[in-house]
């Protein structure tokens, strides 16, 4: 098509989504999805997300090298029961570290090369772990790995949206979860691997070749189009969208409604501008969720997930009962990302929270009214305590904690954990995408940091069904939430969602 002869279409089409009938503008949309080449679309998003798989690996690092550690022959890298846990806790205090950087990197310096800096003290991070020779190089190794987690947890949701067009954009937006799933799975073989035929250092220099594998392919991919935009970089911009969508597509249209977008936006937010329903509203709806996705205690089922299996007299040994867990999330999040562009955002999260509320409710019941007998050798022993202690299952009714528990990752990963992330991503309005993405990731690491510290003392003071039982009130309040704020983005691109927030017409959503 002649440029010229498109250009009015363009002009018209993005100075208003509704200029035409409703049915031309759905089949223009329609006809441009059908025509685009999204091979290096989904290059881009591979060596984003390879910042997720080392997120992964990095945070259940500990739960093959404790037991190592515990067992070290040097006093200087021995860990104790005072160690131990903030060996495993302090990575999320790196984590809200990074994401208060974020908030300053993502609009500074761009979507990707904050993706591509987080290499730099996840690298670092491994190099310590792996050379250590003092717990305090450790917990520094463990600190900048988290860092890193976190810078790349707030730009990679973002610059993946930001990239991708609304035919895919819930698909790719679940690839984070995925590949941070897979990281912990690779890390989880790895461990018995090298636990077996050599040193535990060797699981930390694995640890660098998806950080090294990331940074390179990085340094051949665009930037995100729209914040090329905001930097006034508008030749850049346009040559990012044409190598994301192909030279043979109408890859300008999209661009003039990208442009139209960031030319009413001003580049940085007033203290007045706070107060506009356009900037707090999906502020806050982000932050919310996130806050409550880290509430109904996923970080601390996993934390201690052997644990809880070894308290409850599983039947299986709980090293499989964790793989078992780890597999049913991986395939999870990936019937999740096939699904969120086809049945929706909210569907999937009303569908997560009920099996949560479900199976948190179960867990929390069964241990409280679990005869004795099938508890009876570590009734008087902590949670750390039992994980040592050899599990006596008498009964296939102990088979009950482990179901609910894959229920409830199962539940987990089919929305509050993808969705969450992704929905981040795509309400917060552009001028506070990069400062917002870096608040919500400080507000979801400092919760998983404050839980996973109360967690123990809980359990040890009231008992193990407690925090399940929270769990489960939370997990109805995600239903409510879901049903009373948040919109469903499916179908719907990043211009249409911030029209909605600005004139609050749902006829942007329609």
């Amino acid at each position: 098509m002649d440029p010229s002869a498109r250009e009015p279409l363009v002009r018209k089409t993005s100075s208003s989504y509704q200029t035409f009938p409703e049915s031309t503008v759905r089949r223009l949309d329609k006809e441009y999805l059908r025509s685009l080449h999204n091979k290096r679309l989904y290059l881009a998003v591979f060596a984003a997300v390879l910042g997720n798989f080392s997120f992964g690996f990095a945070l259940v690092y500990p739960s093959p090298v404790i037991p190592a550690l515990e067992a070290h022959p040097s006093p200087a890298l021995r860990l104790d029961q005072h160690t131990a846990p903030w060996f495993g806790s302090v990575f999320t205090l790196g984590a809200a570290a990074g994401g208060l950087s974020t908030m300053m990197l993502n609009d500074c310096l761009g979507r990707k090369l904050s993706i591509m800096i987080s290499a730099l003290p996840s690298a670092v991070g491994y190099a310590l772990m792996a050379s250590a020779q003092g717990v305090w190089m450790l917990l520094l190794g463990r600190v900048l790995t988290g860092y890193a987690g976190g810078v790349t947890s707030a730009s990679i949701p973002v610059y993946i949206s930001e990239i991708s067009h609304p035919g895919v954009r819930g698909m790719l937006g679940a690839c984070p979860q995925i590949m941070a799933v897979l990281g912990s799975l690779v890390l989880y073989a790895l461990g018995k691997y090298l636990r077996l035929v050599l040193d535990w250092r060797w699981l930390a220099v694995a640890g660098e070749v998806p950080v090294l594998a990331m940074i390179i392919l990085l340094c051949f991919m665009p930037n995100s189009p729209r914040f090329l935009l905001s930097q006034g970089k508008e030749e850049e911009a346009l040559g990012s969208l044409c190598w994301l969508r192909g030279k043979d597509t109408d890859y300008a249209r999209e661009y003039e409604q990208i442009k139209d977008s960031v030319r009413k936006q001003s580049r940085r937010v007033s203290c007045a501008e706070i107060k506009d329903p356009f900037l707090y509203k999906p502020i806050l709806i982000a932050g919310v969720m996130r806050f409550l996705q880290q509430l109904s205690g996923v970080t601390c089922i996993l934390v201690y997930l052997q644990s809880i299996f070894k308290k409850t007299s599983v039947i299986l040994k709980p090293e499989y009962d964790a793989a078992l867990v780890g597999l049913v999330r991986l395939l999870s999040v990936a019937i999740a990302a096939v699904s969120m562009d086809k049945a929706g955002r909210k569907i999937l999260l009303f569908v997560s929270a009920g099996v949560m509320l479900a199976s948190n409710l179960t867990m929390g019941i069964y241990i409280h009214f679990m005869p004795a007998s099938h508890n009876s050798t570590i009734a008087n022993q902590t949670l750390v305590s039992s994980a040592s202690l050899p599990a006596e299952p008498t009964n296939y009714i102990t088979l009950i904690p482990l179901l609910a528990t894959m229920f409830f990752i199962m539940g987990y990963a089919l929305g509050w954990g993808p969705i969450t992330w992704l929905l981040m991503s795509e309400i917060l309005p552009l001028k506070a995408r990069g400062v917002a993405s870096g608040l919500c990731v400080i507000v979801s690491w400092l919760t998983a940091f404050t839980l996973t510290q109360f967690f123990l003392p809980v359990v040890n003071t009231f008992g193990l069904e407690v925090p399940f039982l929270f769990f489960a009130v939370i997990s109805a309040g995600n239903i409510l939430f879901t049903g009373c704020c948040v919109p469903e983005t499916k179908g719907r691109s990043l211009e249409q969602i911030e029209a909605f927030f600005r004139t609050g017409r749902r006829s942007f959503m329609r």
